[in-house]
């Protein structure tokens, strides 16, 4: 982006301007995907649909790192927590979302020793209090938090503390952007991609995936002029038939991140398959612990094997995390399904569509 906005992110009339300019550039129908669940509250926090034109649509994608996780992940997890001498420590979302039979905040209620942490660092810090405990971190994220968990994984090592263990749910962003667009149904025209992971990667990141499904994509942050000037980059390139990537992010993201995070996530970690919830194994999609640091594999170390595990009957939340549906036509959305007595993670996570849609309407 070349235009100076010397406004404040959330200046009103900075956003109707850009609202002014959107309008302007077509009036052909666009479908846009915002890859990130931060992106979607932000969107409905700020009422961005009410400043676009009505053949603008925006739909959410596979950007929720908690809602992505499936089903068999969670009862890995649940399982650990079962185990004796165990502590599992996880982020605030993960501890409510439904497994195969409860939660991980069922098995606190039954005596087990689950205790919420704000970072992994805190995880590490527990083991370090409890040497005679063994202390299971869930590692579920993107490539935001995947270096953090590495950096905890290292000091584990340092400090030969091998009653530190992460079970290793994390994803790569890429793969699952290639994978829903490649699919033969997909109407999206463009990408919102999440400004976050990209400062930690750098926006060429997700140049070949790009490149792959022919469509423009977009690195953008989260205040309403972030978003509108990243919607309007990709409109004109909608309208224009440019594809690639464009950086309206600027003044956090640069084309090659943070290669100092990056050496760390590509040294302890190594990519492997996949699967995500509601799209299933995407090769090359996730990030498993590395040989060299296996004695801090919570998978290995309790020799849990692969497993298998449907979604809950009725939830619509693959659907919704591919942009094949919206919460509102799910027959769970607000009956059976409420943040206070979710079915499905997307009505759990602060990040998850269907909470987003449950608290701030359409």
């Amino acid at each position: 982006m070349t235009t100076d906005w010397t406004h404040g992110y959330r200046d009103a009339s900075t956003c109707k301007t850009l609202s002014e300019q959107i309008r302007a550039i077509s009036e052909k129908p666009v479908t846009l995907m915002e890859v990130c669940g931060t992106h979607t509250v932000s969107i409905f926090k700020h009422g961005i649909r009410s400043l676009l034109p009505p053949h603008i649509r925006l739909l959410s994608g596979p950007g929720c790192p908690v809602c992505v996780t499936p089903t068999a992940d969670i009862d890995a997890v649940i399982t650990l927590a079962g185990q004796p001498d165990t502590i599992i420590a996880t982020f605030g979302d993960l501890i409510r979302v439904p497994g195969s039979a409860g939660s991980l905040q069922n098995k606190r209620a039954g005596g087990a020793d689950v205790r919420v942490v704000y970072s992994v660092m805190d995880a590490l810090d527990l083991a370090m209090k409890n040497l005679t405990k063994r202390v299971v971190f869930a590692g579920v994220g993107f490539e935001t938090t995947a270096p953090t968990v590495a950096a905890a994984i290292l000091e584990a090592d340092r400090l030969r503390l091998f009653n530190f263990f992460v079970y290793s749910a994390h994803k790569l962003t890429p793969p699952a952007v290639a994978a829903v667009m490649g699919e033969a149904e997909s109407k999206v025209d463009g990408l919102i991609l999440p400004g976050h992971v990209a400062a930690m990667t750098g926006a060429d990141y997700f140049r070949d995936a790009m490149v792959s499904t022919c469509r423009p994509g977009v690195v953008t942050g989260f205040e309403p002029v972030d978003l509108l000037l990243g919607i309007a980059e990709l409109v004109r390139a909608v309208e224009s038939g440019k594809t690639g990537i464009f950086n309206a992010y600027e003044r956090a993201v640069t084309p090659s991140g943070n290669a100092g995070a990056m050496a760390l996530m590509n040294r302890v970690f190594t990519v492997a398959d996949s699967r995500w919830r509601g799209i299933g194994v995407i090769p090359g999609s996730g990030l498993s612990i590395a040989e060299s640091f296996k004695p801090f594999d919570a998978a290995h170390a309790f020799d849990l094997g692969p497993a298998t595990a449907v979604d809950p009957p009725g939830c619509s939340c693959g659907d919704i995390l591919t942009g094949k549906s919206l919460p509102p036509s799910c027959p769970l959305f607000k009956k059976a399904c409420t943040p206070a007595h979710p079915v499905g993670p997307c009505m759990v996570s602060g990040e998850g569509t269907c909470a987003a849609y449950y608290h701030y309407g359409v």
